[in-house]
């Protein structure tokens, strides 16, 4: 199984100018890739909560300082050589989607191929409202954007005539390194999201869950693939786990060790709520490769 770390984003780790040298130690220690989240903003009464989470502590309190995930990348991609880079998961209905292509497209190229695209739809009404998207209609943005995206990436003249994006006939040169394109994993727990990616994904960018709860959740993804004529054999998982404060390297493990027992081919941990430094998240995760490799 891959294993990889989050880069200092969001709360104390925040700090731009600890993301490179970061990047570089985490691949020195033996890391498998590297991944940003994405949050535009913290409401103070917000629409939703956060899953988990009650009105009194509606969301982490780390989210209230969030770097943006394809610049942390940028930075990541060019301190590094190896590592994969992953978004889990850029809220991609906020993104109009022939920017988000070139984005894409460019981290691709910026990073040599390294690119491991992790698109979601997130979970906060009020940031659809302050970027003017559709919070009802997220599901359908996603898939008119994951067409948009395999267009713009595969095809040298491309158009696009849809119920939200209109894109002219144009030439199309600027093209990633991955052919046909990068890796494209698409998050979510609903029934319609799991089916989403058997047919249309390369993975499931997930969270750590009970055994039975993700078997029951990869089983509808791998019926959809059959389904579609896909193989669900291809299909990949990236799944994300989050410590809580205090967690010890060993009890991390061990949860990584369980996800790998499940079949799932990545992991990477996300330590940015469990400690509160940059250099204190890079000791415990090398503790924690340390541990699972040698297992």
């Amino acid at each position: 199984m891959h294993i990889g770390i989050a880069l200092p984003q969001y709360g104390t780790h925040a700090r731009a100018e600890a993301i490179a040298a970061f990047a570089r130690d985490a691949e020195a220690a033996g890391f498998d890739s590297l991944w940003a989240g994405d949050r535009s903003l913290t409401p103070v009464a917000p629409s939703d909560l956060y899953p988990g989470h009650t009105p009194d502590n509606p969301y982490p309190p780390e989210y209230k300082t969030f770097l943006d995930p394809l610049t942390v990348l940028t930075v990541a991609a060019a301190a590094t050589s190896r590592v994969r880079l992953g978004t889990s998961t850029l809220n991609a209905p906020w993104y109009p989607p022939l920017l988000l292509a070139r984005s894409l497209t460019s981290l691709d190229q910026v990073s040599g191929g390294r690119l491991d695209a992790g698109l979601g739809i997130g979970w906060l009404r009020d940031e659809y409202t302050a970027v003017n998207a559709d919070f009802g209609k997220r599901g359908a943005r996603l898939e008119e954007i994951l067409d948009i995206l395999e267009g713009i990436w595969t095809r040298e003249v491309f158009e696009h005539d849809g119920p939200h994006w209109t894109i002219p006939r144009s030439y199309v040169g600027l093209r990633p390194v991955q052919a046909p394109h990068p890796p494209v994993y698409l998050g979510g727990f609903s029934p319609a999201a799991m089916a989403r990616i058997g047919r249309r994904a390369a993975g499931w960018v997930g969270v750590s869950l009970p055994a039975e709860a993700q078997a029951g959740l990869w089983g509808i993804a791998r019926r959809a693939a059959e389904d579609a004529g896909r193989d669900p054999d291809a299909l990949r998982r990236q799944i994300r786990h989050n410590p809580k404060p205090g967690a010890t390297s060993e009890e991390i493990a061990a949860v990584l060790r369980g996800v790998r027992d499940t079949g799932a081919e990545s992991c990477f941990v996300d330590l940015q709520q469990c400690v509160r430094e940059p250099g204190e998240a890079l000791e415990l995760g090398g503790a924690v490769l340390e541990r699972v490799r040698r297992a």
